[in-house]
């Protein structure tokens, strides 16, 4: 059987970041000398921005060295990423990757100047962000199983808000379509902020969104939550909310975020930000701070993020060629 080059790379990478992390620290290279950039797809304020800012902030007091953030946005992520990509391997700059920009990107643009797994080095997730299906309180049903059995009954009667095509908000909810075989229209919005503003209003039913963004208008009471997109249950208060996994099982999606090297940067390096990110998502302090944003942290070797991305590839195509959906269509 021939073997798989970019599984033979991942298991590389874990191999060698088991390694090196079993060995002494007299034995690893000796960086960082200077300081390092975290480079943001995304504008300032948006979750992604906030997590790597909290993880300068901490490594910058681990490493003796400034972590600066340096956001980077617009164009779906796909300048930042390139610039991250050409960035030299050396460690210094490292990039912030995405569901969007990692998971979604290469099937939505089918030509994608970057390759997730041959242009970069995965190092660790950083935390995921449940999305939640919640529906305005004039919506006849208050659970999942009434959702489906609405629209089953009624294809085509109602309809949800997004935050855009190719979102993860979107894909997510034509995912949660497609396994429930259901007809619920999609009505795109140039962001959560409009779309969550007509669902208020009682303009659209529902909408899937991050649990991040709805979390106020929750626990106020002004929508109802149906169900969360992850398999495990969002962090308090929200962890009520039944996962979709319950009614459709397997069903496990989620808005995250993490950190990739540029390929070719040492493998030592690699491993040693991996621990030292590691050991900030095991830090109690650091846990409460993600969960107080309807976050989870998700640490996890090199490999594993490495593995995690392709099945992000491969879900979010599969929604990708379902669909249709195209960039801003």
């Amino acid at each position: 059987m021939r073997s798989n080059p970019t599984r033979r790379r991942a298991l590389a990478l874990g191999g060698a970041a088991g390694s090196l992390l079993a060995m002494p620290a007299v034995a690893q290279a000796p960086w960082p000398s200077k300081p390092v950039r975290f480079v943001v797809p995304f504008p300032p304020g948006q979750a992604a921005d906030i997590f790597a800012r909290l993880m300068a902030e901490k490594l910058t007091d681990v490493w003796k060295q400034q972590v600066i953030v340096e956001n980077k946005a617009g164009g779906s992520g796909i300048p930042a990423t390139e610039y991250g990509k050409a960035a030299a391997p050396d460690g210094y700059t490292l990039m912030v990757v995405s569901s969007g920009t990692f998971g979604v990107n290469p099937s939505l643009f089918p030509d994608l100047p970057y390759k997730p797994l041959v242009d970069f080095l995965p190092i660790s997730n950083i935390f995921l962000v449940p999305l939640v299906i919640v529906a305005h309180p004039s919506f006849p049903g208050n659970t999942l199983a009434d959702l489906i059995e609405l629209a089953r009954k009624d294809p085509g009667k109602w309809s949800y808000a997004s935050a855009g095509p190719g979102t993860s908000q979107h894909l997510s909810m034509e995912l949660f379509k497609l396994r429930a075989k259901l007809d619920i229209v999609h009505i795109p919005y140039k962001g959560s902020g409009p779309a969550m503003a007509d669902l208020l209003g009682g303009h659209v039913p529902l909408m899937m969104d991050s649990t991040a963004a709805a979390l106020n208008h929750i626990v106020d009471g002004r929508i109802k939550a149906l169900a969360v997109t992850t398999a495990r249950p969002a962090p308090p208060p929200l962890d009520k909310i039944p996962p979709i996994a319950l009614t459709l099982p397997g069903f496990d999606a989620a808005g995250w975020s993490g950190l990739a090297a540029p390929a070719r940067t040492p493998l030592e390096i690699v491993a040693k930000v991996n621990k030292d990110v590691l050991t900030l998502l095991n830090d109690p302090a650091v846990i409460r701070q993600i969960e107080q944003r309807a976050a989870v942290p998700a640490p996890g070797s090199p490999l594993q993020f490495s593995e995690f991305i392709k099945k992000e590839i491969d879900t979010w195509g599969e929604v990708v060629r379902a669909t249709g959906t195209k960039p801003g269509t």
